[in-house]
């Protein structure tokens, strides 16, 4: 086992589990309709209100982009999956195989579902896969605050359809270099610490940095089995990107995991789990459940 290994970015969102359990492979059900509906002049100045919201919301998302990022070309990064739990995103994941998404151990919730092949939230999910199996690494201890081995395989109730939208990334077969120049993605918020959450995909290019620079960023957090990668314009991973993919030279390298609060901050760079010294736990779970 690998339990001396890696260090977590607590990077979500989510409102307390639904009470009702979740058969395996069934989706969850839908929340119930309100049962006195509120007053219709209400209901009319509340709707002008969110409109009004939604309008000024919509000029903030176009003048400030994801942390030194921009919105991705519609469907450029077909792994990226979306978790929800009902209504509420929790965070990010990446397709690795047609039954197979990689996470961020610290994003497991009961009763969360995979949304596949998306990229503006509002329109709803291209696919939608139940959760047959999470499994967290082995040494993840959700008790410790330590960020250390902050990855997790989701087994599928069914496999994804593949095609333009969904498509599964290859692993790394070997470590990140200092300087390397690699993709960020997510639907986490795009300004810190003031959040606001961009209804389409997310991506922002980042670099590699140094085990050293990274270490003296988060003296005495950051383990063998983490990566940092940020640049100088403070491009970052956010709340509500944990979970996601570091993408470097079309194959995954890392997964969102914890960074600096608040986000950006070009000396203080996001922090991935290392993707490279899990790859025989990845392979050994995938393989003896197939």
């Amino acid at each position: 086992m690998l339990c001396s290994l890696p260090n977590p970015k607590i990077l979500l969102r989510f409102q307390p589990p639904s009470s009702s359990p979740l058969s395996l492979c069934a989706l969850p059900p839908p929340d119930p309709s309100m049962e006195h509906p509120l007053p219709a002049a209400l209901c009319t100045w509340m709707f002008l209100f969110l409109l009004l919201e939604a309008y000024a919301g919509h000029w903030r998302a176009q003048e400030t982009k994801v942390l030194g990022g921009q919105e991705c070309k519609a469907h450029s990064q077909p792994w990226q999956v979306a978790l929800f739990q009902g209504n509420q995103l929790l965070c990010g994941g990446v397709l690795i195989d047609d039954n197979w998404v990689l996470t961020a151990a610290h994003c497991e919730k009961p009763n969360y579902t995979v949304h596949l092949g998306d990229h503006r939230l509002q329109k709803g999910p291209e696919q939608e896969r139940a959760v047959a199996q999470s499994i967290p690494h082995p040494c993840y201890d959700r008790k410790r605050d330590d960020h250390k081995h902050d990855l997790m395989l989701i087994r599928l109730c069914g496999p994804a359809s593949l095609g333009n939208k969904v498509k599964p990334i290859n692993l790394t077969d070997h470590c990140p270099q200092p300087g390397q120049k690699c993709t960020i993605s997510g639907w986490g918020t795009i300004s810190s610490p003031q959040e606001n959450f961009p209804d389409a995909l997310n991506c922002a290019q980042v670099e590699i940095f140094s085990q050293k620079k990274c270490e003296e960023a988060y003296p005495e957090e950051v383990t063998e089995g983490m990566v940092c990668a940020g640049d100088s314009n403070g491009a970052d991973s956010c709340q509500g990107d944990s979970g996601g993919p570091l993408v470097c030279n079309g194959v995954l390298q890392g997964i969102t995991s914890w960074g600096s609060d608040p986000c950006g901050q070009s000396q203080k760079p996001g922090v991935y789990t290392n993707i490279c010294l899990y790859l025989d736990w990845i392979k050994k779970t995938i393989g003896s459940r197939s």
